[in-house]
Order: C-alpha cells, then structure tokens, then sequence
C-alpha cells in the first residue's frame, strides 16, 4: 500500500472512532482513559485542549498519558517552558491524572539526565493521581490498586530503551524489581496493568527490550489474559497479543490527537 492510501486509511479510522458514540458502562467495569505522543506542534495544542474536554465528559477513574508531550526540541520538549505549558494543560483534565516520562522528554535531549531531573520536579510532585512511589532516585516509578487491579508504571523510553548510556543498567535494575514487586501484588489480584512510553516490540537498531519481553512473557504465561501492557511510541492504535497471553493496547499518537478508552471487568 502506498503512503498516500495508507495514510487516508489510518485517517479514516481515526475518524469513525473519534466520531463514534461511547458504549455504555458495563455494570461493575473499571473504565479509564490513556493518551501518549502529542501534542508535537502548536495546532495540536489546541486539538488536545477538545481532547482533554471530551476526557472531561466521560465517568472515568483516572487518566494516564504515557509520555511524549512534545518533539525532542529546546523549544518543545526539551525546554523548561513547553513543559511548564503542559503541565497547565494537563491540570484541566478533572479526572486523577499520572503522566509518564517519553524519550523526547529526556533521552532524546542532549543532556538526559539534566533534562530527566527537570521532569521529575515538575512532574513527580504532587501527586496527581494517588500513587506509591518507588522508594530513591526513580520517583517516576509508581504503582497504585484500582478495582481490584495492580497498575504499575515505569520509565521505559522509545526508541530503544537508551541502552547506549551508562544510566540503563541501572535504570533497568529499578524497573525489574519495580515490576516484580507489582506482580507480585498482583497474585491475587485480578490482574496486572504494565504503562510505559516504549512500544518493545518495534523493529530495532539497538534492542534495550529483549529481557523486558521475556519478563512479560514469562508473567503472560503465568497469568494469561490477566497481564495487560499499555503503551505509546510508535503512534498507532492498537490492541492484539504481541505475547502469548498478554493484551498490549497502543494509545494514538501525533498526528492522531486522540483518547483511548479502557474497560477492565
């Protein structure tokens, strides 16, 4: 298929389901919304804005935005300023609300770890949406209970986990015993909820997300249909099996400014 008609495909389904009327509630569902990748220009901004108004008129939990508020700019995400706007943007959403952190927010940035930092002080505090947070330098790491479900979210960042830098293995090793301490909540729990910014199963230069794979094969496995990974990057809705028993859903991304809506039983 061309890009054209690909595009015009992609467009079109966009369109039918930003159109479409919300399904009711099912009697005892949890039901909570996500978003990720946007806005990345100045016009989004503003579709964001009748995003954030249609959230507003949905009887949600929460909302979870997964990372990728902007391009890996210093005018845009990279900077103190555009990060400083979406946090104001953000604090119209009525609903709990947790954004996590995306590459174009830190390591994509020329200074990362500076950049990581900025993030956290604007974003790690308060608490928007009631979380744990996990204890030392990974604020950014929270886990929280709703319904009967385990949640957990993590910084895993497209496009390839920054596996090149020193700050990964010991990044990852907060990520891993984050994950398994979560898990382990969940046995008895209806399930676990994984959120991250990083789509781990797209085609790779650099691969920093084999051995996440194998832990969530390993949990989908354990737990089949009861492990459900949520994330953004590559900025296509989706909800399949990349994994033998796990449920991945992708929210929209830009230039797609859309809302995924959630229902867990």
């Amino acid at each position: 298929m061309s890009h054209g008609k690909r595009g015009l495909s992609l467009f079109f389904l966009w369109l039918v389901g930003a159109c479409a009327a919300q399904a009711p509630l099912p009697t005892g569902a949890l039901v909570f919304g996500v978003l990720g990748d946007a806005p990345y220009t100045e016009a989004e901004v503003g579709r964001l804005d009748a995003v954030i108004d249609r959230i507003n008129a949905e009887p949600l939990a929460f909302v979870v935005h997964v990372g990728d508020i902007g391009s890996s700019t210093p005018e845009q995400a990279c900077g103190d300023r555009w990060l400083g706007e979406r946090k104001k943007q953000f604090a119209r959403i009525r609903h709990p609300f947790l954004l996590i952190p995306g590459d174009n927010e830190w390591s994509d940035c020329k200074q990362p770890l500076e950049r990581l930092k900025v993030w956290r002080e604007l974003f790690c505090r308060p608490n928007f949406l009631k979380v744990e947070r996990q204890p030392g330098e990974y604020c950014e790491h929270v886990r929280w209970e709703q319904d009967g479900w385990v949640f957990v979210a993590l910084n895993v960042p497209g496009p390839d986990n920054h596996i090149r830098h020193p700050e990964h293995e010991p990044r990852m090793r907060a990520v891993f015993a984050w994950l398994d301490e979560a898990a382990r909540l969940a046995a008895n729990a209806k399930g676990l909820v994984v959120v991250m910014q990083a789509n781990p199963f797209r085609p790779f230069v650099h691969d920093g997300f084999a051995r996440l794979r194998e832990r969530l094969q390993d949990l989908g496995a354990r737990r089949p249909r009861r492990i459900i990974l949520i994330h953004g990057d590559t900025h296509l809705s989706r909800d399949d099996e990349p994994l033998p028993g796990m449920r991945r859903i992708e929210v929209w991304g830009s230039p797609f400014v859309d809302w995924t809506r959630v229902d867990l039983p």
